[in-house]
């Protein structure tokens, strides 16, 4: 089964997330600077959010173009990726809405989290139908990145019980890690386009 059409659908459904997230963002009540410095927890949520969301959809791609085939696991488990990045504007607004509380902070950190756990095992899905000498199976490896990554979300879900601000620094600091792209399926030919 070719890629092309789980990508596009997948395409589609992230620029709806970033869409929902940006109509959950509310003016300041006023023209004023201390008016819209109320609102920078929630710009930085939402930077936070939409980076996130950006960092997968940009993997996301690298990988679909170092894809020969799918089947319906890969199908499957690109649902369960989507779900998991479909519910970052929910746990933003529930973030928002408590002044970022301890629960919605772990919320957060498990909504994350799942979403790293479900695009590992897509990838792990690829590797198991295109075999170990596939683009994405020498891309990736053991993927220690990805894996310390779902450390780190694991680490930072109950650290948001004891330190608001831990957890939340390590979601800062899982997007910095991310924030190049992740080039180890990008292709001579991928680059020079």
């Amino acid at each position: 089964m070719d890629s092309r059409r789980l990508e596009a659908f997948t395409d589609g459904v992230i620029a709806i997330i970033i869409t929902i997230m940006v109509l959950n963002l509310e003016p300041p009540r006023s023209s004023d600077l201390p008016a819209l410095c109320e609102s920078a927890p929630m710009l930085s949520a939402y930077l936070l959010s939409f980076m996130n969301v950006g960092l997968y959809w940009n993997n996301y791609h690298h990988l679909m173009h170092a894809t020969e085939s799918i089947d319906g696991r890969v199908l499957w488990l690109n649902l369960a990726l989507l779900f998991w990045l479909s519910l970052v504007p929910f746990v933003i607004r529930w973030n928002k809405d408590t002044d970022f509380a301890v629960v919605p902070t772990a919320a957060y950190g498990i909504v994350l989290g799942m979403a790293a756990l479900c695009y590992h095992l897509m990838e792990r899905a690829i590797i198991a139908i295109n075999g170990p000498g596939s683009r994405v199976a020498k891309g990736v490896g053991r993927d220690r990145k990805g894996l310390a990554t779902l450390a780190l979300y694991v680490a930072a879900i109950p650290l948001a019980f004891v330190s608001r601000f831990g957890a939340l620094a390590i979601y800062v600091a899982v997007i910095a890690w991310w924030a190049a792209p992740d080039g180890r399926m990008v292709s001579r030919a991928d680059r020079e386009n």
